[in-house]
């Protein structure tokens, strides 16, 4: 009996094994970092929901009032967090007194998985609480600078009772402050690139490109500076 020698691939062989491999690399990939993005935004998005019923649950004990500590600041996350803690199940406690950070790393809801940036700069916290909620709306509309808006002493803080939104299913009261799960990610409330998840006041909420936005009277897609406030809408 005549025994065959078996022969070993060729380099053409390998080479073309290694470029279907590459190809199906290249299709696959990006499909499974869709479907991871689409899982984490569906996260930020229920993170969202849960912020809307704490919303909820604080305007029943207040009198239908939206959260209000006469900081005109209190749309950013690390101070409008505070009021509502307690009705998020989240401990922690100012650290040092400092409103800004948080004795507690008891935040998941507050971060979107997809933000890079909001542990280690803003605390742990990824989500804007919009200023129509605390500020009137004759105030909001001569706030069309960015002085005028977010510099000290800033307006005066006036808490706006939910029966007051005209439009409940067109008024952002919560949303991204940044652009986490589309490019470019650096775009915030005050760039018309990107987009973000959004909590209306009637409690859904939505993924909406910053073009979908109304322009606010700062010009940009600004949830806090809405035309009319909390009786305006931020979507046709």
């Amino acid at each position: 009996m005549i025994l065959r020698r078996r022969h070993g691939f060729t380099l053409v062989e390998l080479l073309v094994v290694i470029a279907i491999i590459a190809v199906l690399a290249a299709i696959i990939f990006p499909v499974f970092a869709s479907a991871m993005e689409r899982g984490r935004m569906a996260t930020c998005q229920s993170n969202l929901r849960q912020i809307g019923i704490a919303i909820d649950m604080y305007t029943q004990d207040y009198d239908g009032l939206y959260p209000c500590t006469g900081n005109f600041q209190l749309w950013m996350g690390r101070y409008w967090r505070w009021p509502l803690k307690p009705y998020m199940a989240l401990s922690g406690n100012p650290n040092g007194g400092n409103l800004l950070k948080s004795d507690s790393n008891s935040r998941n809801v507050l971060l979107c998985p997809s933000d890079s940036d909001a542990a280690a700069k803003f605390d742990g916290t990824s989500y804007s609480y919009s200023m129509s909620c605390y500020i009137s709306p004759d105030t909001i509309n001569t706030m069309t600078s960015f002085t005028r808006t977010y510099v000290a002493p800033g307006p005066e803080c006036v808490p706006q009772n939910e029966a007051s939104v005209a439009y409940p299913g067109q008024k952002i009261i919560v949303a991204e402050w940044t652009s986490n799960h589309e490019s470019p990610k650096t775009a915030n409330l005050w760039s018309w690139g990107g987009g973000r998840a959004c909590l209306f006041a009637d409690g859904h909420v939505k993924y909406l490109k910053s073009k979908q936005i109304l322009p606010a009277n700062d010009g940009f897609p600004d949830i806090n500076l809405t035309h009319d406030g909390i009786l305006g809408r931020d979507i046709d």
